[in-house]
């Protein structure tokens, strides 16, 4: 009968190969397609920090802008869940922008840029997302018109609730709808209350015994 078990010295290399494998994994994968760059925390789409637009003969300035995204933003807006730490920003025609993009929460959250020429960033959109907390860098260069661009989270009900911003270029040609703290809501958000007999007979319910319970439990004691 032939032997089909492997030399001593074979089945050694093949343990050794598996113990080596598993101390050194593969390294994440970094995709890049046309204009993204993507991996698993997070993706830059249309990053440009050295293409001009056809009507800038030059660079104004260059600026460097810090954005955070979270929770803890939207405090200081009623009725608002999410949001940026600024909503508004100016810059030069021609300005390259340098922005760094910091998610404070766990969640997912985006800054996008649309209203951009096409034929430089595709879909007129810059993007950079985060899944959960993290950092993004990446440069955008911004034509010569006066114009305002809308910034926010695509994700559904993000920019909805709170995370809206607006960046200007040259003063901007006016406020874009529902930033917070900026310009008024398309539509508010609204909570009526249906005061019909029977609702108000359970609050007056709920309040008596909101003042009764207290004092029967003192009065047991």
């Amino acid at each position: 009968m032939t032997d089909l078990t492997p030399p001593t010295t074979m089945k050694t290399a093949l343990i050794l190969s598996l113990l080596l494998l598993a101390a050194h994994p593969a390294p994440a994968a970094m995709h890049h397609h046309a204009g993204m760059v993507m991996d698993e925390k997070g993706m830059i789409m249309n990053d440009n920090p050295d293409t001009l637009p056809r009507d800038c003969q030059k660079l104004s300035e260059t600026v460097d802008i810090t954005i955070h995204a979270g929770q803890q933003h939207a405090t200081r807006f009623n009725g608002k869940m999410f949001a940026f730490d600024q909503q508004e920003w100016h810059v030069k025609p021609c300005a390259k922008i340098n922005i760094t993009f910091i998610n404070d929460d766990q969640i997912r959250h985006q800054l996008m840029i649309h209203g951009l020429p096409g034929y430089l960033y595709p879909e007129g959109m810059f993007h950079l997302e985060l899944n959960g907390a993290g950092e993004l860098k990446a440069s955008l260069i911004m034509p010569s018109q006066k114009k305002t661009y809308l910034v926010h989270c695509e994700l559904p009900q993000h920019a909805e609730k709170g995370m809206k911003a607006q960046l200007k270029v040259d003063g901007g040609d006016g406020d874009l709808p529902s930033i917070p703290g900026i310009s008024a809501a398309v539509k508010a958000d609204s909570y009526p209350v249906d005061w019909t007999r029977t609702n108000v007979g359970i609050l007056l319910l709920c309040a008596l015994a909101g003042i009764a319970v207290p004092f029967f439990i003192l009065k047991l004691k």
